[in-house]
């Protein structure tokens, strides 16, 4: 069954949940949860009543998609999912079952599997969990939160450095239309003119990547979607969904950690992996 959330119940988890830190010098933007857009993203879905052909929304999508690819620094260098992948998270001892899928979202996707190869986020913290007023979201991913000694109140700003380089990895919001031949890059489809629906929506279940107010900030924070969310649809990067433990991701309160996160199936599709 869809959630349908009120614009008041929306505004009410924005003013209620904590925001995300700013910037600092080591970081060009923090990773946001989704609720500091709920009520864009609302607004934007509302006010996006004229609906293309499929025809059209394909021209739209590949043309915008090319061009900004292109000019995106490193992007080819970026871990890349060819096709899908399984990754099971343990969570206080129970498995969660993700299915990864590279075919609509290939860098998101390559970015989480190479995390979860390279163990970034055995024993991280759930460190946002909201259920209220209506069932929304389960935040973790942040690699301070391995440190049991960093405060609380920190938490949700970090990003994963690569221990090579030093550098810290972001990747580009990737989106792609129905209809479409790729993915949008670093644009929200409103933003890129494109009034189609994703094919990755925020279903009850969708794994998605967290991120700031830039569209290219998300780097290791994911969400989980506790309710069909679709009013962030087109503003998020979805790469996956639960497809056994859901149950098991209801029951996350804040402060869990994620006891384990191993690739099942599927690791042969991870390319470029750093």
């Amino acid at each position: 069954m869809r959630l349908k959330i009120p614009q008041f119940l929306v505004t009410l988890m924005i003013v209620g949940a904590l925001m995300l830190g700013g910037c600092s010098t080591k970081q060009v933007a923090s990773n946001s949860s989704p609720i500091s857009t709920a009520t864009e993203a609302s607004t934007n879905s509302t006010a996006e009543t004229t609906t293309n052909t499929a025809n059209t929304a394909t021209t739209e999508a590949t043309s915008v998609s090319e061009n900004i690819s292109e000019s995106i620094p490193g992007m080819k260098d970026l871990p890349r999912l060819e096709g899908k992948a399984t990754v099971v998270m343990t969570v206080k001892g129970s498995p969660i079952t993700i299915e990864v899928d590279g075919t609509n979202a290939p860098i998101t996707a390559g970015n989480f599997v190479d995390l979860v190869q390279k163990g970034v986020y055995d024993g991280l913290v759930f460190h946002r969990v909201v259920r209220q007023p209506q069932p929304f979201v389960v935040q973790g991913g942040d690699p301070q939160s391995k440190d049991p000694k960093v405060p609380a109140n920190s938490l949700g700003t970090g990003s994963f450095t690569d221990p090579k380089t030093g550098k810290t990895r972001y990747i580009p919001l990737e989106i792609k239309p129905k209809g479409a031949a790729q993915p949008i890059y670093s644009k929200t489809l409103e933003a890129a003119g494109v009034t189609q629906p994703p094919v990755l929506q925020h279903k009850q279940g969708a794994v998605a990547m967290a991120r700031s107010q830039m569209p290219d900030s998300a780097s290791s924070q994911f969400y989980f979607a506790l309710a069909d969310l679709a009013f962030l649809d087109g503003s998020y990067a979805v790469f996956g969904n639960v497809t056994n433990g859901f149950d098991v991701v209801n029951k996350i309160q804040q402060g869990d950690r994620i006891d384990s996160a191993k690739v099942t199936q599927g690791a042969e599709n991870l390319k470029n992996a750093g």
